[in-house]
């Protein structure tokens, strides 16, 4: 098993975020952890981090991941057992999803419960070429089953560049989840200038670890020390609000 951290004690944590609400822990079932001894390795690691609760996220994405609620629930309670094995202190862990807005999603919103954050607030995705050309309706759609879209890294989405733009997805109801490692510019420049963008006009509801291996770990050991994400764990944010 590889090793995350050094014997010295970190100098820093993501504490006073108190929830990590996007992750991708499950073993097996998308593409994050493979197995289940990193599931608990990643785990410890954000655990480790600061972080006091867990909700992993893996994609429903039909063509790529065909992930079910059934199949993601019986994931998440053979990781909590795994970690009640151990001979430590526990984290809070839960799951959700991170569903890819296409036909089958709009689908899955028509027929079946959605798996939520906070039995209300459901991550969602778009494609990384071009936007879901429903998506509007979709994001109204949701609304009116009771749910509330939370839109991962809208930084990352190349046709998602003005500040019109980001105001726009605010306006159709969604609330906004920047991964952590955008303000570093681990994904590219241009998703850590939208980022430091929503920064500055207090558009960010949600950041995420967005973590999938252990590159992200060793990434996001080194992420405090970027100006812009301390001042972003500064922001009152929304992921205090995933604690019990």
């Amino acid at each position: 098993m590889f090793k995350l951290f050094g014997s010295k004690q970190m100098p820093f944590d993501f504490s006073n975020l108190g929830t990590d609400m996007h992750s991708h822990l499950l073993p097996g079932i998308d593409d994050g952890a493979p197995d289940l001894a990193i599931s608990l390795t990643l785990i410890r690691a954000l655990q480790h981090l600061g972080y006091q609760k867990i909700i992993t996220t893996p994609h429903i994405r039909a063509e790529i991941y065909p992930n079910t609620r059934d199949i993601i629930l019986k994931k998440r309670d053979e990781v909590r057992n795994a970690l009640e094995k151990e001979e430590s202190t526990v984290p809070q862990f839960e799951a959700a999803a991170e569903y890819y807005i296409d036909e089958n999603f709009e689908q899955l919103l028509m027929r079946e419960p959605l798996l939520s954050l906070d039995g209300k607030r459901v991550l969602v995705e778009m494609s990384f070429f071009q936007p879901y050309p429903n998506f509007h309706k979709v994001f109204f759609d949701m609304q009116m089953k009771g749910y509330q879209p939370v839109l991962a890294h809208p930084e990352r989405y190349p046709y998602v560049k003005t500040i019109g733009d980001l105001e726009k997805l605010k306006q159709l109801g969604c609330e906004l989840q920047v991964n952590i490692l955008s303000f570093t510019g681990y994904h590219r420049k241009e998703a850590q200038q939208t980022a430091r963008l929503l920064l500055k006009n207090q558009l960010i509801d949600f950041l995420g670890s967005d973590l999938h291996h252990n590159e992200h770990v060793n990434a996001l050991q080194k992420a405090i020390s970027d100006k812009y994400l301390a001042n972003a764990l500064q922001v009152k944010l929304k992921n205090n609000t995933l604690l019990p």
